[in-house]
């Protein structure tokens, strides 16, 4: 019996080539977006940026042209700003309101966080200020032993030994990782290097190259005049009784050298004087300047989102190349109605991305309005599904959306992830978010008698008595992600 023939009928999800450029545009911050849309604008002559329009190009394009071009350059023109319902209670007298000034509306204001890319004013000589790149720690150690008299072979001994150092300034792998780092060749023994490690530290800042916070400490206090008040007795406590001295237990200290408590007590302040991380004012790290993508503001007692008009690319059709389709002929007319095509493509995406952002915003917006009015402490638990449900897109688009995107608002300038966080459960069945948790945290902690630190156990008690189930280990991972130390290494003389 021959086999029939089988039908099979089966669907298959397919990310078209547009669908693909959407997705990836979505996902980029401001600076990557600027960057890919010049690379793209450089392949495609349909696409310009509006510095670089010709004011009068002007041309009439084939049918329909116009009613599909999805320009974003004059977003000025569109209603960008949206009003906001807030689920917390107007609280005029407890939000800093922007008022009339306008740098701080995005809408043709001057906000020192955006980076403006209008063109065409009169005062603009084309010039931005440029910086000199910072000096990094190995620079500014080479730069000094190259002046210092040392040998070749000490040279040689101490480039390894500034290139072995963390961004702190200490030799953490000790004496021993940069023997193994020197050529065999050069012989050198563990005693040459310790010496020439030992000449470094004197290099400045003092204290680079050492081996741990003791030998960090005593070799500043070194440093210091024979006659300075408290030298002695500051460096038999950095070299015998550190821990004590972080403990800050100055009657213990004073018994075990049997010295006054007021002379251990200005010990301990002349050592507080020192710096134990040296290498840490030299970091060559750039700082990074955010230009926020949305902002949100209150206003007639609601708070609107709208985006950054400085922060939307100003790309656009070019009306010469474009003029020039309709009289295009062969291959030539094909190639550019191709191009034609991608640049409304793209174009579209751009206008999906900036709604898109808004939707988001606004969701956040409307779920964070307390935060907005009261602070950190009435952020509530929100999580990436609960946005997408509202908004009717998928989590992983939310994901996309809030990443690398910034929003400014009156209480400072936040990435739109900020406002995420998981919930813990409180005594009414409600849950508070631990990002409230944490500000809280910080709060008590900063009201607390500094002679007698909370511990992790106390601030857990402290947070159940407002109703918030919290366990000790609980408050001991959010104060290490405040990086604020335990009870034991913040105590301190009142």
């Amino acid at each position: 019996m021959k086999p029939g023939l089988q039908f099979r009928l089966h669907q298959q999800l397919t990310l078209t080539p547009q669908l693909q450029q959407a997705i990836r545009l979505l996902q980029l911050s401001q600076l990557e977006l600027e960057a890919e849309l010049r690379q793209i604008a450089e392949g495609n002559p349909l696409l310009e940026f509006a510095e670089d329009a010709e004011p009068e190009a002007e041309a009439t394009v084939e049918e329909g042209f116009q009613a599909n071009d999805f320009s974003v350059r004059d977003d000025t023109s569109s209603k960008s700003t949206k009003e906001v319902d807030s689920a917390a209670p107007p609280s005029d007298e407890h939000t800093p309101e922007w008022g009339d000034d306008d740098r701080f509306h995005g809408e043709g204001g001057d906000y020192a966080g955006a980076p403006s890319r209008a063109s065409g004013s009169g005062d603009d000589d084309g010039f931005e200020p440029q910086n000199a790149a910072p000096e990094s720690l190995q620079q500014h150690l080479a730069w000094q032993l190259n002046l210092s008299q040392f040998t070749p072979r000490d040279h040689a001994i101490a480039t390894a030994i500034i290139h072995a150092l963390d961004e702190d300034g200490y030799l953490r792998d000790g004496v021993d990782a940069v023997h193994a780092a020197l050529p065999a060749e050069l012989g050198a023994t563990a005693q040459e290097i310790e010496a020439v490690r030992q000449r470094v530290q004197r290099f400045d800042p003092t204290g680079i190259a050492s081996l741990d916070l003791r030998d960090c400490l005593f070799c500043q206090l070194s440093q210091f005049a024979d006659d300075t008040p408290h030298r002695d007795l500051a460096m038999r406590i950095v070299n015998d009784e550190l821990e004590l001295l972080a403990r800050n237990d100055i009657p213990k200290i004073a018994r075990k050298f049997k010295a006054p408590e007021d002379e251990v007590a200005a010990a301990a302040a002349l050592i507080r004087t020192l710096d134990p991380r040296p290498g840490a004012a030299l970091d060559a790290t750039p700082v990074e300047y955010v230009a926020p993508d949305v902002y949100a503001r209150r206003e007639n007692g609601r708070w609107q989102v709208s985006l950054n008009p400085d922060a939307q690319p100003r790309l656009g059709l070019n009306q010469h190349y474009c003029g020039l389709i309709a009289r295009a002929r062969g291959d030539d007319a094909t190639w550019m109605k191709g191009q034609l095509q991608e640049a409304r493509w793209l174009l579209k995406s751009l206008q999906s991305r900036a709604e898109t952002l808004t939707k988001v915003a606004e969701a956040i917006v409307r779920r964070q309005s307390a935060f907005l009015d009261y602070g950190p402490e009435a952020m509530h638990p929100l999580v990436l599904r609960e946005v997408a449900e509202e908004v009717g897109m998928h989590e992983s688009t939310i994901s996309r959306v809030t990443t690398r995107k910034y929003m400014h608002t009156p209480r400072g300038t936040f990435e739109l992830k900020h406002f995420f966080s998981s919930g813990v459960a409180t005594e009414d069945g409600g849950s508070a978010s631990a990002t409230a948790i944490q500000a809280m945290l910080r709060k008590l902690i900063g009201g607390e008698d500094p002679r007698k630190p909370l511990s992790d156990q106390a601030l857990a008690e402290e947070l159940h008595g407002r109703g918030i189930q919290v366990a000790r280990r609980t408050v001991a991972k959010y104060r290490e992600a405040l990086r604020i130390p335990s009870s034991s290494e913040r105590v301190r003389a009142g």
